[in-house]
């Protein structure tokens, strides 16, 4: 059963019928039970998710650490790493090394970045497997992640500075764009995770 974690900061209803138009079943609840993979979407302030996730991180990093396959989308992504610099330091989940950053102020760059923008996917990357270099998908977001082991990044995306915009570290998959809202391309990177062992 795949789970798409309900913790109050998710557009969790794209990203379930996204999993049902592919065929999975897939059901929305606040905790672990049951699950075979865990989607962990996320809108909104880091700092807040954090503590609306207190109640299952240490599930959460159980979880991971028994290499029990997990996507996160946007935040959920940035949750997964030590730390975030937004409206202050605060404390990830500490799943993968790495910091959540603003972009540098000094590009000038128009912040959030919102809309379409292309990946670099990694050769041999299982998250994406049939994405071709240029292949485009919608992004929403104003951080980025900084790995800190660059070979954590699935795809990478420019936009001022090149970023990491996928992660595959053994059975934990991420991505700071929105495969949901991302049309053809999104829906085979989401199929690569829910056909993942």
């Amino acid at each position: 059963m795949v789970v798409i974690l309900d913790y109050g900061m998710g557009n969790l209803r794209s990203v379930l019928k996204a999993c049902e138009h592919l065929g999975h079943e897939a059901r929305v609840q606040p905790n672990l039970d049951g699950a075979t993979k865990v989607i962990l979407p996320g809108v909104g302030a880091f700092a807040q998710a954090m503590q609306n996730l207190a109640p299952i991180a240490d599930d959460l990093r159980a979880w991971a650490s028994q290499g029990q396959p997990l996507l996160g989308i946007c935040l959920g992504q940035q949750l997964l790493f030590e730390s975030s610099e937004e409206f202050g330091e605060s404390k990830g989940l500490g799943i993968l090394g790495g910091h959540v950053k603003y972009f540098p102020k000094h590009l000038g760059l128009k912040t959030p970045q919102i809309g379409w923008n292309v990946l670099e996917p990694r050769e041999g990357s299982g998250l994406m497997q049939r994405v071709a270099p240029q292949d485009r998908v919608y992004f929403v977001h104003s951080l980025y992640t900084d790995c800190a082991d660059a070979s954590d990044a699935a795809a990478w995306t420019e936009y001022g500075l090149r970023y990491p915009s996928a992660i595959e570290r053994g059975a934990i998959w991420a991505t700071q764009f929105h495969p949901e809202k991302s049309g053809h391309v999104g829906l085979t990177i989401l199929e690569n995770f829910l056909k993942c062992s």
